[in-house]
C-alpha cells in the first residue's frame, strides 16, 4: 500500500464515509440535495474503482534459466500511475559501502505489457536511475501496466552478495530488483521461474498464490529477506515457542552439529528479550547457511528482519556467527537508530551509533556463547582479552572515536582504511564498550540491573512501539534510566571521545584483572584473570556478569 496520493484524486476512506453520512442525513422537499449527495457518492465510488493503482501490486519475476551464465533475468510489472516513470536499483545494501549494483545491469527494455508488446522509450538518467515514458502508448484501455525487463550478472559467493551458478542461487534482492522511488510502500510480489530440475526456493517471505511466488507489503520488506534456491537440505525446530527454519547448502549434512549451537543460542536470546518478535507468516525465523571453503561460500553473516544468511568453514563456525546475527533481530532490525530510517538506497546513510548496533551485538554474541555453555569461562576471558589486544594495537584509537568509526564505515571498502594507524573498528571497540557498560550498571545497582535490562527497555520503548532511538543520546538515556546514574562522562571519554580506557578500573568491579605479557613473548599479549582477593560483592557481580543474572 502506498502513502502516495493519487494524482488529481486524493480521496481518503474517511472522506467517503463522510459523504455516506451526509447522504443519510440530508433531505429537502424538492429532493435536489439528495440527488446532489447521491451524485457525489457515486462519483466518489467511481474514483475509488478507477483511480490509479496506489494499492496495486508491483510484480517481479526472476528467471533462473541457464544458471551457468550467471544472469538473473528480471521482469518487473508496474501499474501505471503517471505518464513518465523512474525506476532505480539500490547503490548499496548488506554492507555500508557504495557498491553500485547497477554496474551489473544489462539489456534494460520496457513495453506496455500488452499482447502487442508495444516498446517504450528507456532513458538512463544517471548511474542507477532509468526514465520510462508510457504515454500515449500505454493509455487505458490499452494497458494498465508497464513492464521493465533486464538482466543482472552475479556469481559472487557470500552473505553480502548474490550468486547464480549450476549448483545454486542465492539472492540479496536489493542487489537485483529495481524499485520505483516514490512507490516503495506498495504491495509487491516476486516469483522465481525456470528453476532447474529438483531445485526449490526458501525464504522468510510469505508464500503467494503461485509456485515459488512470495509477497510482501512493500519493497523494503521484500528486499530484507534473502532467497536460496537449489537442492536444499532443510529442517525446522522449535525454540522457546518460535519455529526456527534452517536452510543448509553444504557438501555434507550438518544438521545435528548446527542444532547443537542453534537451539541453546536461540532459546537464550529469545528468553533474554521476552519472546519472538518475528513478522513472518508463522512468526518464525529462517537461517540460510552456506558451509564450505571460503573460496566457494564466502564468509561472515548478514542480518535481516526475520532471517539471516551465514557462511563459514564448519557448522561450529556458522553456529557462533548465528549468535550475532540472531540478536540482530532485535538490535538494529527493530531497536534501530533514527538516522537509519527510512533506508536511503541512493546514497550513503550515516549514523554514529554502529558501535552499539554492531559492536554491542558482538558483546551479546560472546554473552550468548558463554552463558549457554558453548564457550567455557576461559574461552570468554580469552575472547575479551583478544578484543582488548586488537584495540590497543591500533594507534588510530588515539584520534578516532567509536562514533567517528561508525560514521566512517563507508570507507571500509577502500584499500588503506584498515591500516591500524588509520582506523579502529566499531565492532571491536563497541564489543568492549558493551562489556564495560554491563559492569558499570551492575556496580551502580549493586548487581540488581545489567545491560540486559537496557536492551529490554529499548525493545519496549522503541521496537514494540514502532519508534527509533536518537543515536547515542537515546542509548545514554536508556542506560541512565536503568542504572539511575549519569553516563555523560563515560560517553564523553570513551564513545564520542578517545581517552584511553582504564580497563582494570572496570574489570576490577567484578574481581577481574587485565594482565599483559612482554611484547616479545610467545603467549598472547593480554589475559583476563580472576583476582584472588575478590570481595563478596565483586564475586556477586562476576557471577551475574558471567551467567546473565542479577540479585
Amino acid at each position: 500500500m502506498s502513502g502516495t496520493a493519487t494524482p488529481g484524486c486524493a480521496l481518503t476512506t474517511s472522506q467517503v464515509t463522510s459523504i455516506r453520512a451526509t447522504v443519510g442525513r440530508t433531505v429537502d422537499p424538492e429532493g435536489t440535495t439528495i440527488r446532489r449527495c447521491w451524485a457525489i457518492a457515486l462519483f466518489a465510488l467511481l474514483l475509488l474503482l478507477t483511480s490509479s493503482p496506489a494499492h496495486a501490486t508491483i510484480r517481479y519475476a526472476i528467471s533462473l534459466d541457464h544458471p551457468d551464465q550467471h544472469l538473473f533475468h528480471v521482469t518487473m510489472t508496474v501499474p501505471i500511475d503517471t505518464k513518465e516513470h523512474t525506476t532505480a536499483l539500490p547503490a548499496w545494501n548488506a554492507l555500508y559501502q557504495i557498491r553500485d549494483f547497477a554496474e551489473r545491469v544489462r539489456d534494460v527494455t520496457a513495453n506496455c505489457g500488452t499482447e502487442a508488446d508495444t516498446p517504450l522509450e528507456v532513458q538512463k538518467i544517471d548511474k542507477q536511475d532509468w526514465k520510462i515514458s508510457s504515454a500515449p502508448k500505454c493509455d487505458a484501455p490499452n494497458s494498465r501496466n508497464y513492464v521493465v525487463r533486464y538482466s543482472v550478472l552475479w556469481d559472487t559467493p557470500g552473505p553480502f552478495d548474490s550468486q547464480l551458478n549450476s549448483h545454486h542461487a542465492f539472492l540479496n534482492l536489493a542487489e537485483i530488483l529495481m524499485y520505483v522511488p516514490n512507490r516503495r510502500g506498495e504491495d509487491v510480489s516476486v516469483q522465481f521461474t525456470n528453476l532447474p530440475e529438483g531445485w526449490q526456493t526458501a525464504t522468510a517471505l510469505a508464500p503467494a498464490n503461485q509456485l515459488n511466488e512470495y509477497s510482501a507489503s512493500n519493497y523494503d520488506s521484500l528486499v530484507d529477506a534473502p532467497v536460496e534456491a537449489g537442492v536444499l537440505d532443510q529442517f525446522t525446530f522449535e525454540s522457546d515457542g518460535a519455529p526456527i527454519h534452517v536452510v543448509l547448502d553444504g557438501k555434507e549434512s550438518a544438521k545435528s552439529r548446527l542444532q547443537n549451537y542453534l537451539l541453546p543460542i536461540t532459546r537464550y536470546e529469545l528468553n533474554l528479550m521476552g519472546g519472538a518478535p518475528f513478522d513472518s507468516p508463522d512468526h518464525g525465523y529462517t537461517f540460510i547457511f552456506h558451509i564450505g571453503p571460503a573460496g566457494e561460500v564466502g564468509g561472515g553473516g548478514m542480518e535481516h528482519r526475520d532471517s539471516s544468511a551465514i557462511a563459514g568453514g564448519s557448522p561450529e563456525d556458522c553456529g557462533a556467527i548465528a549468535a550475532h546475527e540472531f540478536f540482530h533481530a532485535w538490535n538494529v532490525k527493530r531497536i534501530r537508530p533514527q538516522s537509519l530510517v527510512p533506508v536511503d538506497y541512493a546514497k550513503e546513510q550515516y549514523t554514529p551509533a554502529l558501535w552499539f548496533a554492531e559492536g554491542v551485538t558482538n558483546t551479546y554474541e560472546s554473552f550468548a556463547l558463554e552463558r549457554t555453555g558453548l564457550w567455557s569461562k576461559e574461552q570468554f576471558y580469552k575472547d575479551l582479552a583478544g578484543q582488548i589486544d586488537m584495540l590497543q594495537s591500533r594507534p588510530a584509537r588515539f584520534w578516532q572515536s567509536a562514533e567517528a568509526s561508525s560514521l566512517d564505515a563507508w570507507f571500509e571498502g577502500s584499500t588503506d582504511y584498515g591500516d591500524p594507524s588509520r582506523s579502529i573498528s566499531y565492532y571491536n571497540k563497541g564489543d568492549i564498550l558493551g562489556i564495560l557498560l554491563d559492569l558499570a550498571i551492575r556496580d551502580a545497582t549493586d548487581n540488581h540491573k545489567s545491560l540486559d535490562d537496557v536492551m529490554r527497555l529499548m525493545n519496549d520503548e522503541y521496537a514494540k512501539r514502532g519508534k527509533f532511538y536518537d543515536d547515542s543520546d537515546g542509548i545514554r538515556r536508556a542506560l541512565e534510566e536503568v542504572s539511575g546514574k549519569s553516563f555523560k562522562d563515560f560517553f564523553a571519554r570513551y564513545i564520542s571521545g578517545t581517552q584511553e580506557i582504564p580497563y582494570n578500573d572496570f574489570l576490577g568491579l567484578a574481581g577481574l584483572g587485565l594482565q599483559s605479557a612482554p611484547h616479545d613473548s610467545s603467549v598472547p599479549r593480554y589475559s583476563i584473570v580472576e583476582l584472588p582477593q575478590s570481595t563478596d560483592r565483586q564475586r556477586r557481580i562476576r557471577d551475574g556478569f558471567l551467567h546473565g543474572t542479577t540479585n
